[in-house]
């Protein structure tokens, strides 16, 4: 599925070189003698060519959408407006908030957070931090990153605001103010809700306000493992394993939510951002 959006990235690149080509093909005027010399003739003014966007591609997903993140221009897109469930992508909003606090600091990397029962007892994925114990925001915010860890998610939002509902209410207020008008969230980690719903269009304007904003941390979104506690856990990106490219952002999934990625990579001076909600499988939203 991700081919797709990789093969019509191509093209949009490759469209990108027509004015070079076109300007190559002007043929220069040939002199012609003349015994009054002629008024040097002005230059015709450069016609801009329209680029054409190649035809979005099929995709096995319920919603997707990929842009140039300078310009912030949509190449292709399908349901970018649909409210969806976003599982554990909603983490990436988590982590800009954190972030937030971290430059306004109000927290720091190496406040220690006292593990609460609530945090220890969290489903899914997991760092396995144990209950009482007191753990660095660092290690908790690459443990929320890399291995997804919802305790080490609610952990975090409980230091920040105090409880995981009260950090819900930062996510929506930093969210109204990025203009992610089809976004709503009840939890920091992305738990099935009726009410937790964010659309791909949003998501990539939280992933470049991540990008942008806070680029000393972004890094970690591109680290393929972490240990904690002695356990390796390695990123479920497997695009950060397949492609030199691609240097973030984040997987999500949950039966009601299907398998969900927001990716950014690199190529030819460009830099993109692809979002896919609801792909069937793991592969299919990471073949390339």
């Amino acid at each position: 599925m991700r081919h797709a959006l990789v093969l019509l990235l191509l093209a949009v690149l490759n469209l990108s070189l027509l004015p070079l080509a076109n300007a190559e093909d002007v043929p220069t005027p040939t002199p012609v003698a003349n015994s009054t010399p002629a008024p040097a003739p002005k230059a015709a003014p450069t016609a801009a060519i329209a680029m054409p966007i190649p035809k979005a591609p099929e995709v096995a997903a319920r919603g997707y959408l990929l842009e140039d993140f300078h310009s912030g221009q949509v190449l292709a897109e399908s349901n970018a407006d649909t409210r969806l469930e976003p599982a554990s992508i909603t983490k990436v909003m988590s982590s800009y908030v954190i972030f937030k606090e971290l430059a306004a600091g109000k927290i720091k990397l190496d406040d220690r957070v006292t593990i609460s029962e609530r945090a220890w007892r969290m489903e899914g994925s997991r760092m396995f931090v144990e209950v009482g114990k007191q753990i660095p925001v660092q290690d908790l915010l690459i443990g929320m990153i890399v291995q997804s860890g919802n305790d080490a998610t609610v952990a975090l939002a409980e230091h920040v605001a105090g409880t995981e509902e009260a950090f819900a209410g930062y996510m929506n207020k930093y969210a109204e103010e990025l203009g992610m008008t089809g976004s709503h969230f009840m939890d920091a980690s992305g738990l099935p809700h009726p009410d937790h719903y964010m659309t791909a269009r949003d998501i990539a304007i939280i992933a470049r306000a991540l990008i942008t904003e806070f680029p000393e941390y972004y890094k970690w979104y591109s680290m393929k493992e972490f240990t904690f506690n002695g356990i390796v856990q390695h990123n479920r990106n497997r695009l950060l394993y397949r492609d030199a490219s691609v240097d973030g952002i984040k997987t999500g999934h949950t039966e009601a939510a299907g398998f969900c990625l927001v990716s950014s990579e690199q190529r030819a001076g460009m830099r993109m951002i692809s979002v896919v909600l609801g792909a069937e499988s793991d592969n299919s939203r990471a073949s390339a």
